[in-house]
């Protein structure tokens, strides 16, 4: 549980630094401390996670199981997760393609507008049709978890 209180110390940390540099009227005064404050900040995030990583396989959070429980035979479904991972991917992977295709239709789309604004309309479906490509991974994704 310590890992816990590592956690929330480096969230507060860097919430707090961040309002406390905002405010600071001179920046030379924040870049001269901000080399230790990322080296403390990076030093507790590894604890943290050394932490973390300790108490998983330490067994400690799966002593609660009864002796029944323990005693039942176990069936493991390896299909139902690999279903779940072919979903993440495919929505994952079509999302991408999406931002990477708006990203480039959007900025041709905006040049354009800028010569012409009277074709507005028609940029706005190639940026729509790009987008859709994230729809269709999003219909696949739904199409492989209803067979699981």
């Amino acid at each position: 549980m310590i890992y816990v209180f590592f956690l929330g110390l480096i969230i507060l940390a860097t919430i707090g630094l961040g309002i406390y540099y905002y405010f600071q009227p001179s920046i030379e005064a924040a870049n001269k401390k901000i080399k230790w404050i990322m080296g403390a900040n990076a030093l507790l995030f590894i604890t943290g996670i050394f932490m973390a990583v300790i108490s998983i396989f330490s067994g400690a959070g799966f002593s609660a199981v009864s002796a029944v429980q323990a005693a039942e035979p176990v069936i493991v479904n390896n299909s139902a997760g690999l279903g779940y991972i072919a979903a993440a991917i495919s929505t994952g992977l079509a999302t991408i393609g999406a931002g990477y295709a708006v990203g480039s239709v959007g900025s041709s789309a905006l040049g354009a507008v800028s010569e012409n604004p009277k074709i507005l309309g028609k940029t706005l479906i190639f940026v729509g049709l790009a987008e859709g490509i994230a729809i269709y991974g999003l219909i696949i994704s739904i199409l492989i978890l209803g067979r699981l």
